[in-house]
C-alpha cells in the first residue's frame, strides 16, 4: 500500500502561496482566529494554525471570548472583528456554544472573509460548482491530496462516507466538478459495507475510530481518511488501517489530509488579500 503524506502536498501548496504573494508587494496578510471556550481540539487546530502562517510569513491575530459570552454581545464583537479592515480572512470555530445564535454570526460574516466556507454564499458556489468562492478547507484538502498525487477523479466511482456540510456533502461537489461520479453514504445507507466496496476511491468522514476495515474496501481502492479520533489514547482515523490490505493507496491520520487544511486556509488567506486588494 502507498502512503500518501500530506506533507508532500502541503510543499506543493506553500510553492504557489509564494507566488501568490508576489502579488502583495510586500503587503503581509492577517488571519483573525475566533474562537469560545478552551475546547482542546479548537486549540490544537488553532496551534496548527498560527505555525503554518508563521513558517510562511503571514500573520494571525487570535479572539478568544469566555465560554458564557452572550449572544448579543459576541455577535457585536463578531462584526467588529468581520468589519476590521486589517483583518483579511476569518477562520471561525465550530459548532458555536448552544446559547450563541449561529445562524446570526454565519449571515454576518462577509463571504469575502470567509476562508472556511461557511458563509450561505460561500457554499452555494461550492454547489454550483463556483470557484470564486472559498471552499470549506478541509473537503479542499482531500482534493488537493488526490491532484497532487495525479489520481484522476473524472469518470472514477467515488463513494463519500459522511454527509455533514463541513466535508461529506462539499466533498461529493467539489469531487462532480472534476467528473467523478457521487455517492454520498451515512448511517442509514442500507447494504453499506457493499456500497462502499464498489469504490474506486474512498473518502471516509464520519468520525468513529477505526470503523472502517477491509470488508468496506475494495481492490487496490484510493481511501482518504479525514477522520479525528483518539482511541487508546492515541490520535487514529476513521479507517483502521493497520488491518487494511485491499488499499492501493490510503491516507495515514496523523501526516494525511490534517498536514493539508491549514496549508489550504492560508491559501485562501492570500487569496483574500489579493482579491481585496483588487477591488
Amino acid at each position: 500500500m502507498i502512503l500518501l503524506y500530506g506533507a508532500d502536498t502541503a510543499e506543493k501548496i506553500k510553492t504557489e502561496i509564494s507566488e501568490m504573494l508576489s502579488e502583495l508587494n510586500g503587503y503581509i496578510p492577517t488571519l483573525g482566529i475566533v474562537r469560545i471556550g478552551s475546547n482542546p481540539a479548537d486549540i490544537s487546530y488553532e496551534k496548527g494554525a498560527i505555525k503554518k502562517m508563521e513558517s510562511l510569513s503571514l500573520n494571525t491575530k487570535v479572539f478568544e471570548f469566555e465560554e458564557n459570552i452572550s449572544s448579543k454581545d459576541f455577535l457585536s464583537e463578531f462584526k467588529k472583528i468581520n468589519e476590521d479592515n486589517e483583518i483579511d480572512g476569518i477562520l471561525l470555530f465550530r459548532p458555536l456554544p448552544e446559547h450563541i445564535d449561529e445562524k446570526q454570526v454565519i449571515e454576518a460574516l462577509y463571504e469575502k472573509k470567509d476562508l472556511d466556507g461557511i458563509s450561505y454564499k460561500n457554499i452555494a458556489k461550492v454547489f454550483a460548482g463556483d470557484e470564486s468562492g472559498f471552499a470549506p478547507c478541509t473537503a479542499k484538502a482531500v482534493l488537493k491530496i488526490i491532484e497532487s498525487n495525479n489520481i484522476e477523479l473524472e469518470g472514477k466511482n467515488v463513494v463519500v462516507l459522511g454527509r455533514s456540510m463541513v466535508i461529506g456533502k462539499p466533498v461529493a461537489m467539489l469531487a462532480i466538478k472534476k467528473n467523478a461520479t457521487i455517492t454520498i453514504c451515512h448511517s442509514k445507507t442500507k447494504n453499506l459495507k457493499e456500497v462502499c466496496k464498489k469504490a474506486d476511491i474512498l473518502i471516509v468522514a464520519i468520525g468513529r475510530a477505526k470503523m472502517i476495515n477491509d470488508e468496506y474496501i475494495g481492490e487496490n481502492a484510493i481511501v482518504i481518511d479525514v477522520g479525528i479520533n483518539f482511541a487508546e489514547g492515541k490520535l487514529c482515523g476513521d479507517v483502521d488501517l493497520e488491518n487494511v490490505k485491499n488499499a492501493y493507496m490510503a491516507t495515514p491520520v496523523p501526516k494525511g489530509v490534517g498536514a493539508v487544511t491549514t496549508s489550504v486556509l492560508a491559501e485562501h488567506l492570500v487569496r483574500a488579500a489579493i482579491e481585496k486588494r483588487m477591488n
